[in-house]
């Protein structure tokens, strides 16, 4: 197969396009096929990667011929953009479902240090002691949202206080607990 001028593949392509030409589709895909996967080829891909886009650009070029503008771009720019995209978007999927083992995110976290359970245990019982100081309508909110999990229309309901009120306490609580701990030096609030 010798080379074929930019008029002549035009010519093909619209005679793929219009009736289906067997035979202009094949010396089209006789003189792009090796070229298109040589190009992919390049780019990185495997030889199975290659031949499927190539198939596939090949494939797109019988279906969507039509598609085709001279105007705009020759028919070996039209269908190399095609095999661009293509290996283009098999990159975005490869990398969509590839995902990295060592990623720090998804290794176990390792056991805690016998003095960050010691720190841990002491701040526990600090917040315990100062929440002993809150008056009991504070401690109340406090013990259903932090310890039982409510949300706060459901604090509301069982307490049978307005929701705006119970939003006001839970504040309060909190600004009253940050004052007693801040003031107790073994507490690392941070």
């Amino acid at each position: 197969m010798g080379n074929l001028t930019a008029d002549e593949m035009t010519g093909l392509a619209g005679r793929v396009a219009q009736e289906r030409d067997r035979q202009a589709f094949e010396t089209l895909f006789d003189f792009f096929a090796p070229r298109i996967n040589a190009y992919l080829r390049r780019l990185g891909l495997d030889s199975a990667g290659a031949e499927e886009i190539c198939q596939e650009v090949m494939v797109t070029l019988w279906h969507k011929a039509a598609q085709f503008d001279p105007a705009k771009s020759t028919l070996s720019t039209w269908l190399f953009r095609i095999a661009r995209n293509r290996r283009i978007d098999l990159a975005r999927r490869d990398k969509s479902d590839a995902f990295d083992q060592d990623d720090p995110t998804l290794l176990p976290e390792g056991d805690p240090s016998p003095d960050s359970g010691i720190d841990s245990a002491l701040r526990e019982m600090k917040v315990r002691e100062a929440m002993s100081l809150l008056p009991p309508e504070q401690y109340d909110v406090i013990r259903f949202a932090f310890f039982l999990g409510y949300p706060h229309s459901q604090i509301a309901e069982e307490t049978g206080l307005p929701i705006g009120t119970v939003k006001s306490r839970i504040r309060l609580a909190f600004a009253r607990l940050k004052v007693i701990l801040e003031q107790d030096p073994a507490i690392d609030t941070n």
